[in-house]
């Protein structure tokens, strides 16, 4: 575990109890009776401030023509439970999450949530493993492709995510994508998609690919709702 973190990381650990802790999830620690001070929950909440702080400084840097408003909106994306997700997902992370034989069942690994809380936590405990510089310099390397990407869509990027965290937080169901026509050439073909959110039609958008059209779908219906100013 250790030493796949270091591989990860490209970083040397120098006190393993703090990783097993930072990869630790509460329901392990309650199904084996621990202590609550060994989970991951404390260390979440430094990594957390350590990964703003990166992230900030960052963007700082990177974009001097842009108003602190704009840079939080980014920042907003970027430290989301889907960008993070994405991250830990592409790192292998998540296999080492140390969790509950329940909440791994009933599928806890596979939360933005959990994975986004654990990168937290890892970040954390690298900061105080006195690899505060280093640390850094990892989270500048690996959000270099993000921070461009999102700039260059942002008013459409991570629409679908952030349309699903609405209506989860209104009734915990996910929004419903129908593709209701597929127009043009078989070389070409135009796809137009509704998404709908209980039982009410919320937009109506076409795109070359269905993926394309379900993103439109969810800004148009974001903006409608005012989740995403226009």
């Amino acid at each position: 575990m250790i030493e796949e973190l270091e591989k990860i990381f490209k970083i040397k650990i120098n006190n393993q109890n703090l990783f097993k802790k930072a990869l630790t999830h509460p329901s392990y620690t309650t199904e084996n009776n621990l202590s609550y001070f060994e989970n991951y929950e404390r260390l979440e909440f430094f990594g957390d401030a350590v990964l703003k702080l990166a992230v900030s400084k960052k963007l700082l840097i990177k974009y001097k023509d842009l108003h602190e408003g704009d840079l939080t909106k980014i920042r907003a994306i970027l430290v989301s439970d889907a960008t993070l997700f994405k991250i830990v997902e592409k790192l292998g992370i998540n296999k080492l999450i140390i969790m509950g034989k329940n909440a791994d069942k009933t599928g806890g690994r596979k939360l933005q949530s959990i994975n986004a809380c654990t990168f937290e936590a890892l970040l954390g405990a690298f900061y105080l493993d006195g690899s505060e510089k280093e640390i850094y310099e990892f989270l500048d390397n690996v959000f270099e492709e993000n921070i461009t990407d999102v700039k260059e869509h942002f008013a459409v990027y991570n629409a679908k995510e952030v349309l699903q965290e609405y209506t989860q937080a209104q009734d915990g169901t996910q929004p419903v994508y129908k593709l209701i026509e597929t127009k043009g050439p078989d070389h070409a073909p135009v796809f137009v998609m509704n998404v709908i959110f209980q039982n009410r039609i919320l937009a109506t958008a076409e795109g070359k690919s269905k993926k394309a059209a379900e993103q439109k779908c969810a800004y148009e219906a974001c903006v409608k709702l005012g989740v995403i100013n226009e």
